[in-house]
């Protein structure tokens, strides 16, 4: 009886040379009609970073949600450092920080080892190519969810992909907040909408995933499963964003410019609400 055997990662080398072309291919053709004067957010390998300092005018419950970074964050570059909405271009460059971003790395790796501990799929079997296969497939599944979400539908639609931290987070408010900000998130005018390209992104991501994935992955079971998983990671890593300037500053590490800012904050007379 023969056995089934699926794509090792030596063998997930040509999808991924496919997908990145069609990605750069897409963000290119949008990126050169961005508008010019717009802001963007700086990647984390700029040796300079200027931010906008002018308060947002915005009102309600989203322009409490605060806490700007005066440095973009190398472990977190979707942390917000201005008031100002991003243009295309901005998005693709952060779509691309994302997707070498460490947790994106880091998260893959662990991912795929607790997964060759339990020998899930079966289709990978074990062996360093099996754990190269699992890291390739958990990668690229987050890559392109960066590129649905972060840029693509959120060029389309209008939507800042960003994290806006709050600038003095408590647990409870932080659990709150960070689940919150799955279902909403801001358009470009700075208002609250819902998060469409936040949910539609990883969606597409794990349906593109069952091209590459083992036969047993591929149904609309697993594939709903995955995306579940995925928007409880986010909510976890929703709440490390929220607290990563607070960390700094409790640190002492001032000096890497890491903290929250209030000068860029807008001003609101209304004082938070616990619901």
């Amino acid at each position: 009886m023969s056995k089934h055997r699926t794509p090792q990662f030596s063998t997930f080398a040509p999808w991924g040379v496919w997908l990145l072309g069609s990605v750069l291919g897409s963000a290119l053709s949008m990126a050169a009609q961005q508008p010019p004067g717009a802001s963007t957010q700086t990647g984390p390998d700029s040796s300079v970073t200027r931010q906008s300092a002018t308060p947002a005018t915005n009102e309600g419950s989203a322009a409490r949600f605060i806490g700007y970074a005066t440095n973009p964050s190398i472990f977190f570059p979707d942390i917000a450092t201005s008031p100002g909405p991003l243009t295309t271009g901005g998005k693709f460059k952060l779509f691309v920080n994302q997707s070498i971003s460490p947790p994106y790395i880091l998260v893959s790796g662990f991912s795929a080892a607790f997964d060759q501990a339990r020998d899930v799929p079966k289709g990978y079997g074990q062996g360093w190519d099996a754990y190269g296969g699992r890291f390739g497939s958990n990668m690229a599944r987050a890559s392109s969810t960066s590129f649905f979400g972060t840029f693509l539908l959120a060029s389309l639609l209008h939507e800042d992909p960003r994290f806006f931290p709050e600038s003095k987070p408590s647990f409870g408010r932080s659990l709150k907040y960070s689940t919150q900000r799955i279902v909403l998130t801001r358009n470009d005018s700075g208002k609250d909408v819902f998060n469409t390209s936040g949910l539609l992104g990883p969606l597409a991501s794990e349906a593109l995933a069952n091209v590459y994935l083992p036969t047993s992955e591929q149904t609309v079971g697993k594939t709903f499963t995955r995306f579940a998983v995925d928007l409880a990671w986010r909510v976890g890593g929703n709440m490390f964003k929220d607290y990563w300037p607070t960390f700094f500053r409790n640190m002492g590490l001032n000096r890497l410019k890491v903290i929250p800012d209030p000068g860029n904050a807008p001003r609101t007379r209304a004082k938070p609400t616990d619901h």
